[in-house]
């Protein structure tokens, strides 16, 4: 009941969007569905925490890890449709969009979060494949949503890797169709009867059916070498979306993987995804280690912090037990933090007027709070104690010194690198001497600085203490993956 009544909300908040003219209607429209999604969300997920699977017609269901990402979907949207308010309203002022861009942002953004939604809930792996493909077609004009010849180029950049990626993942999905009676449920092939005739595909076919799986759904997440699009659509996308890209669709295209793996699993055993998972994993924490150095847009270097997060993550589904504890962990609080510097970033555009590192001269004394915001968030995402990132990494650490200790020590090495690289950049921006002397000091509107720190005291409430109910779903994930 609630699953349907959510997604009817999306549907119903998309048409209204298209039909509504008036730009406060609009606004009003887009945070109130945001808060009734919310809410929907934190219902299903105290729904599947209870019964263990809610399903609801043979079309949708929710798992435990569907549920968790249902959970930052429905959070992030929220926090992503109130900050889109402020924050289009202060490019309105400057003469850098209108009306009618604003009605189009809100459309494909509530387009975009429908698509993650339907990708979690879906009960077949191409239902999800077309889910994800929308998220594709959605957030490309999103990225070009500026029209310049930088975001154009970008945003068709996306589009072509992220289309032949998961063309890719629809190839592996078809190969996994071959254990399945085509007669089968009349021909719909679900989840569940891919687990249950697993034992009937043959497990060449099951390794090779999971390479193109990964590659595929990995060019989604931004696993390193599928990652080049990532830092020109995060650097050319509104900053509120940027949230979303990172904080949301890297969880969802990362669930349909590990939903691919549970079946490779059954079929080979856990060793061969996990070894796939150890190098694309550490692969992806040393690319964005060495190219964060030298990063000269910060919206580019959130991207790479992205990309070395992905790693981490491949990292402890890798290592397997508290290893994939850490990794639901870090998943969410990845989410959080991204959500706060992504805002932060958007705050720092607005009031700089560009998104290159060198230009951002002692913001710390410019815009005070979103200053703080930011480096409260480079301190999370770095993994510095006592934020949750800390304990994730220290999870997944731990399970991989006892499996892999050399390559726990080189991730280690370039998680070092990482942080120095990041605290080369933050200081540069805020601690600088210098500063433009013709900036208006302060943040420009309170709820362009509110979201973000609604998520700081998120991510520090569940550092040190997890909600019974989500305490129960990332257990279930931890015995289920």
């Amino acid at each position: 009941m609630y699953l349907t009544l959510l997604l009817a909300t999306l549907v119903i908040t998309i048409v209204l969007l298209v039909l509504v003219k008036n730009r406060l209607v609009i606004e009003t429209l887009a945070v109130f569905s945001g808060a009734v999604m919310l809410v929907y969300s934190f219902l299903i997920a105290l729904t599947v925490a209870e019964v263990g699977v809610y399903s609801f017609s043979f079309f949708l269901s929710v798992d435990a890890l569907g549920a968790i990402i249902i959970l930052i979907i429905g959070t992030m949207g929220f926090a992503t449709a109130i900050y889109s308010v402020s924050y289009f309203n202060q490019e309105t002022k400057k003469g850098i969009v209108g009306r009618t861009r604003v009605k189009q942002y809100f459309v494909l953004l509530y387009v975009f979060l429908t698509a993650m939604y339907l990708a979690t809930t879906a009960s077949s792996p191409i239902f999800a494949w077309i889910s994800i493909e929308a998220t594709t077609l959605s957030t490309a004009f999103l990225i070009s949503f500026y029209n310049k010849p930088s975001a154009i180029e970008g945003a068709w950049k996306y589009l072509i890797i992220n289309s032949v990626g998961l063309l890719l993942g629809f190839f592996g999905t078809m190969l996994y169709f071959t254990a399945v009676p085509s007669t089968l449920n009349g021909g719909f092939i679900g989840w569940d009867d891919l687990l249950q005739n697993a034992n009937q595909l043959d497990p060449l076919m099951a390794k090779i059916a999971f390479i193109f799986v990964l590659i595929g759904y990995g060019t989604k997440v931004g696993l390193a070498p599928m990652h080049t699009w990532k830092p020109d659509a995060y650097s050319k996308a509104p900053a509120p979306l940027g949230a979303l890209l990172a904080g949301a669709l890297l969880p969802v295209a990362f669930f349909v993987i590990l939903k691919f793996e549970r079946v490779t699993d059954a079929v080979v055993g856990p060793e061969f995804s996990h070894q796939l998972f150890l190098v694309f994993g550490i692969l992806s924490i040393i690319v964005a280690a060495l190219i964060m150095f030298n990063a000269k847009n910060y919206k580019r270097l959130l991207a790479y912090s992205s990309i070395e997060n992905a790693g981490i993550i491949a990292l402890g589904f890798s290592f397997g037990g508290l290893g994939v504890l850490g990794a639901v962990l870090h998943m969410i609080y990845h989410s959080g933090v991204k959500a706060v510097m992504f805002f932060s970033a958007g705050n720092m555009l607005l009031t700089y007027g560009s998104d290159k590192i060198d230009k951002i001269k002692n913001a710390l004394r410019v815009i005070p709070v979103t200053s703080v915001l930011f480096i409260l968030g480079f301190l999370i995402v770095t993994g510095t104690p006592p934020f949750g990132i800390f304990f994730s990494k220290v999870y997944i650490l731990s399970a991989g010194i006892a499996s892999h200790p050399y390559v726990t020590f080189l991730a280690i090495f370039f998680m070092t690198l990482v942080f120095i690289g990041f605290l080369k950049h933050v200081t540069a921006m805020f601690l600088s001497d210098s500063e433009e002397s013709d900036l208006v000091h302060g943040e420009k509107n309170i709820w362009l600085v509110i979201p973000p720190i609604f998520f700081v005291i998120l991510i520090v409430g569940l550092s040190f203490t997890i909600p019974p109910f989500l305490q129960t779903l990332i257990d279930a994930v931890v015995v289920n993956y």
